[in-house]
């Protein structure tokens, strides 16, 4: 897994302030997406335990937030490993910290089929659920330039959602974050 950037005080993916992990790769290639350098999966640098440290460095502080994962896409099947297993960390490690995640895959599709890990694709969709069990808010669903909304808090098209992952799971069907 590479990454691009981390970012140690962001105010713009999330709410609080945030410890931002930029990651590379993605397969969705939006068009007029904003990070379209994010794509290649090889591009960056790759994630090591120092890149993790200075993560944990930041979530440390009292006034951080949590982490927001992005880029690129988090759930891009190269990243599902490394992302999980820093996931569960982070959980254990810094309880009250929030996570969220973006992502251009839709949460229902993820969701969609939970039992059939078979093919690749199954499996992957089973790291990917593992992962959103993890996090508290999901901006879900890839970039449309034609439902560009500038006033979507969070999002950046009308097709994307943001949402609470704990409310969801406990009521069986998708509930909007609301701040």
């Amino acid at each position: 897994m590479n990454y691009l950037k981390i970012e140690h005080e962001d105010v713009c993916n999330g709410t609080g302030l945030r410890v931002v992990l930029w990651l590379s790769g993605c397969s969705h290639h939006c068009y007029n997406c904003q990070n379209p350098q994010t794509w290649n999966p090889d591009s960056g640098i790759p994630f090591d335990e120092s890149a993790k440290q200075e993560i944990f460095n930041e979530l440390s502080k009292d006034y951080i937030s949590g982490i927001t994962f992005s880029g690129g896409d988090p759930l891009y099947e190269n990243n599902l490993d490394e992302v999980l297993k820093l996931v569960k960390e982070i959980c254990i490690s810094f309880p009250k910290k929030t996570i969220w995640l973006y992502t251009g895959y839709s949460y229902s599709e993820i969701f969609r089929g939970q039992s059939s890990c078979l093919s690749q694709e199954g499996l992957n969709n089973f790291k990917r659920r593992e992962i959103i069990k993890l996090c508290d808010v999901v901006v879900d669903g890839e970039y449309i330039d034609e439902q560009k909304d500038i006033t979507k808090k969070w999002a950046g098209s009308k097709n994307q959602r943001v949402i609470n992952v704990k409310e969801s799971i406990k009521n069986n069907k998708i509930i909007l974050y609301c701040d």
